[in-house]
């Protein structure tokens, strides 16, 4: 499947289904989410789950509204076998640089799963450094059922978090922008200036 094309749920589990065998029968995908924010932590999610008949709709979390990908969060969680969550905050962003910050919160989700995985499948280009075998995957998140279910479990995970800070961090919009380059945010760090939660290392400039 390219991306871009329809995404469907049977092209998504055969992917991981093509990579099982022997000791690779129990795979886990991982994603992370917020590299590109200006504040606020970078997310990775680890997840086992089984494809189910309720989760039809897991894919790319940036594909979902975020209505759907709050449904589909409970639904992964309640049906996953294990799930586990790195969390990467941003001193530590700007003291290793947000690639090695990115692989370090992928480690670190994969150690917290309760269930050891004869294989993971990583988004993206380029692997953490694991234990098992682990497969990089470019455009994995609509690629793979394991890398989608993860990337909704990290998208959410971080919202909540910056949701969260919003009440901590007023006027800076966080609640709706999660620390992404929005005018609005750009603006409020001009007449605010940076706070605790932002990467100092990164260049403040406007998404387009």
């Amino acid at each position: 499947m390219i991306p871009g094309r329809a995404i469907r749920f049977e092209d998504l589990v055969l992917f991981d289904d093509e990579r099982r065998s022997g000791s690779a029968r129990v795979i886990a995908g991982v994603d992370e989410a917020g590299r590109g924010a200006l504040a606020g932590p970078v997310v990775a999610a680890a997840v086992i789950c089984e494809p189910h008949e309720d989760l039809r709709r897991v894919r790319d979390s940036k594909l979902l509204g975020a209505p759907e990908r709050e449904r589909l969060y409970d639904v992964i969680i309640s049906h996953c076998l294990s799930s586990g969550v790195g969390i990467v905050g941003p001193k530590e962003i700007d003291r290793v640089n947000i690639l090695q910050a990115s692989l370090r919160a992928m480690a670190e989700a994969v150690g917290a799963l309760s269930v050891a995985p004869g294989l993971v499948l990583v988004d993206g280009p380029q692997l953490p450094a694991l234990r098992v075998p682990a497969e990089a995957v470019t455009h994995g998140d609509r690629l793979s059922f394991a890398i989608g279910a993860a990337s909704i479990i990290a998208k959410v995970t971080r919202d909540r978090i910056m949701t969260a800070q919003a009440e901590r961090y007023h006027g800076y919009g966080f609640g709706r922008n999660k620390g992404y380059g929005t005018e609005e945010h750009v603006a409020a760090i001009e007449r605010r200036g940076l706070t605790a939660l932002h990467r100092k290392s990164f260049k403040i400039h406007t998404e387009v």
